[in-house]
């Protein structure tokens, strides 16, 4: 026993050390410049590796619900199509010689197109990292490939019932709103989709005034300029663009059934949160985190009502808090839900409980800036959602600040009226339990929540 602790100890103390040298890393030198009208974002790495990420930013809000997907195949086709001077296999080849890596992706809010290399690399993968940026080729039967995949793999998403449900349920809070639409696309609107359509939706998003980039890596700033300077060249200025945030708030509880056959029923609450850059976000992240650990002890451990009760908050620019079951008795679910978040907003949560999620939400935070993509992502995220890039390296002081007062007002203000998405046996679900203002409540176990009273 002696031993174990001995050896826990150590554990700590090395964790405490890597957080501090993350920490340290991360709080490096950092700095921004204007090239060509385009914000860099340049942090240093303490390492030999180079991360850039080139960002398109709008994601859904730049294309209609008849063309979802099309930025992300668009984002595909920029390294699987080849690029005006390399095909396909020739781009890939060229990398494989160097062991670096081109790719890019589409999200909610904004497009990523990522290299990584060794430093000693740069010059070699620079030059095709611009040319995927500014000359892809969206080769015909290349195009037609990665949509068939991405048909496939749509095909394949849609029959996991987790996938289906959270689809749903966005697709009804957000309805008539830009977040309804899916990165992704469906099978329809991608099969509609062309080589020439899709390059030439491409050629519309590509715009300096859309653009952010963010360096990680110990290049000179002269090098990085020159760099960017010559890409940037010739992509045009274009109209000035400001991501929107769209925020909803449910006036009433509502409850949507679709009838499929399942063995068991998925159900997902969506309902309001704050926007990301507002004084609200920190401690409804926290909020939400804890408010998860007692959704699972509730649900599963006291009740086994599911398997795997989830709860987490969205904090993109159209921010949602979300509930998410399966479960045989959704009847019983909602009981135990209803008093739990009763319970929660009568009681608060706990100095325990604000110290604790605390401290896991920074350890993990600085495990995952162990890499300079991981580093990057951040710096971009903030850039894009918060308009504070510096904020991913304050970060950890920011969140030590939230206090339980904040905590427990938050999560009142905007834990309200719940839009309900339920995929299953309707016949399973009395929607008045789900709608009504005050559901019926059903005790919890006193020894298993602990809370403490406001004072």
């Amino acid at each position: 026993m002696k031993k174990f602790f001995s050896v826990a100890k150590y554990l700590w103390a090395a964790l405490f050390v890597l957080i501090a040298v993350t920490a340290s890393a991360q709080k490096g030198d950092a700095y921004e410049m204007t090239v060509n009208g385009v914000k860099v974002i340049v942090q240093s790495s303490g390492n030999e590796i180079v991360e850039i990420q080139t960002i398109i930013k709008g994601g859904v809000q730049n294309y209609s619900m008849e063309k979802q997907g099309i930025e992300s195949l668009a984002m595909n086709g920029l390294t699987e199509c080849g690029t005006k001077k390399d095909d396909k296999n020739s781009f890939k080849n060229k990398l494989d010689k160097v062991s670096a890596q081109v790719y890019a992706s589409a999200g909610k809010d904004y497009s990523t197109i990522s290299m990584n290399c060794i430093k000693s690399d740069f010059e070699t993968v620079w030059p095709l990292y611009a040319d995927a940026i500014t000359a892809p080729a969206f080769n015909e039967q290349e195009f037609n490939r990665i949509k068939q995949d991405a048909v496939n793999g749509l095909r394949a998403q849609e029959s996991q019932p987790d996938y289906a449900i959270n689809n749903m349920a966005k697709q009804i809070a957000f309805a008539g709103k830009d977040n309804a639409k899916s990165p992704e696309g469906t099978v329809a609107s991608l099969t509609k989709l062309t080589a020439a359509e899709t390059s030439a939706y491409y050629q519309s998003i590509l715009t300096r005034s859309r653009m952010v980039i963010v360096v990680v890596g110990e290049i000179e700033k002269s090098v990085i300029e020159q760099k960017i300077a010559a890409m940037l060249a010739v992509i045009p200025e274009g109209k000035p663009f400001t991501l929107k945030k769209e925020t909803i708030s449910p006036v009433k509880n509502s409850f949507t059934p679709e009838k499929k056959d399942l063995a068991t029923n998925y159900i997902q609450a969506v309902t309001s949160a704050p926007a990301p850059g507002t004084p609200d976000f920190n401690a409804f992240q926290l909020a939400m985190r804890i408010f998860s650990q007692r959704h699972f002890l509730e649900v599963r451990t006291n009740n086994g009502l599911s398997y795997a009760p989830q709860s987490w908050f969205d904090g993109g620019s159209s921010p949602s808090a979300n509930i998410a079951v399966s479960t045989t008795d959704p009847n019983k679910y909602i009981g135990v839900l209803t008093t739990l978040i009763e319970k929660t907003k009568k009681d608060g949560f706990t100095e325990d409980e604000l110290r604790n999620i605390k401290t896991g939400y920074l350890t993990r935070f600085f495990y995952g800036q162990e890499t300079n993509n991981a580093r990057a992502s951040s710096l971009v995220a903030n850039e894009v959602l918060h308009n504070n890039w510096k904020r991913a390296l304050t970060l950890s002081d920011d969140m030590k600040k939230v206090t339980l007062p904040e905590l427990n007002a938050v999560f009142n203000k905007y834990i309200t009226n719940l839009v309900w998405a339920y995929q299953g046996d309707p016949a399973k679900a009395n929607a008045v339990l789900f709608t009504e203002a005050k559901p019926a409540k059903q005790e919890l176990p006193k020894s298993k929540v602990a809370t403490k009273k406001k004072d």
